[in-house]
């Protein structure tokens, strides 16, 4: 994999973006995508010092001003955006897990939060597109995590979030956190 050029629609706005996002964020991980970006930090020969936090749920590291350690300050983007998580790939897109209906609940970030979500909210087919790879993305990372982690994950408030839609959880997740 080679880091993106530039040239994607969300790239080009996220990378003009104010907002830091990248800031404070502390993105869950499944295992493999710990692997991806590790082997990806080595092929590419990045040192970073203790990426990942093991608390909760794994996720990756901030700095004493509580930047992702892998969002890169000079350059200003992320130092692995060709491996980043699946909620930074996602994002403006998140989730949340109604435990009492079984169902996973899509949320779109507001527009004051994310430049890229006034753009989504405008273009009906950037949107869908886009919405469809989110929820493929979170969907295969709530299968990945364990039972504990995910309920630690969806205890994280989100309150500039509004909801875009929701889908049955798949069958394995129902299992693993006992929803019926």
């Amino acid at each position: 994999m080679t880091p993106d050029s530039g040239t994607t629609y969300s790239f080009d706005i996220c990378s003009q973006c104010k907002n830091t996002c990248c800031k404070d964020a502390k993105p869950p991980l499944t295992e493999q995508r710990k692997k991806m970006i590790e082997k990806y930090l080595e092929n590419q020969k990045i040192s970073v010092q203790k990426p990942f936090v093991k608390a909760l749920y794994s996720y990756i590291a901030v700095d004493e001003q509580i930047y992702c350690r892998l969002f890169d300050k000079k350059a200003g983007r992320c130092s692995v955006h060709a491996v980043k998580p699946e909620t930074c790939v996602a994002g403006p897109i998140t989730f949340d897990i109604n435990f009492a209906k079984g169902k996973v609940e899509w949320f779109l970030k507001k527009s004051e939060i994310c430049a890229y979500t006034g753009v989504l909210y405008c273009d009906n087919m950037a949107f869908a597109k886009h919405f469809e790879a989110a929820k493929k993305q979170l969907t295969s990372m709530i299968i990945q995590l364990g039972a504990d982690e995910l309920r630690a994950i969806v205890k994280i408030d989100e309150p500039q979030t509004f909801k875009v839609g929701e889908d049955d959880l798949p069958m394995e997740v129902t299992r693993k956190l006992g929803v019926k």
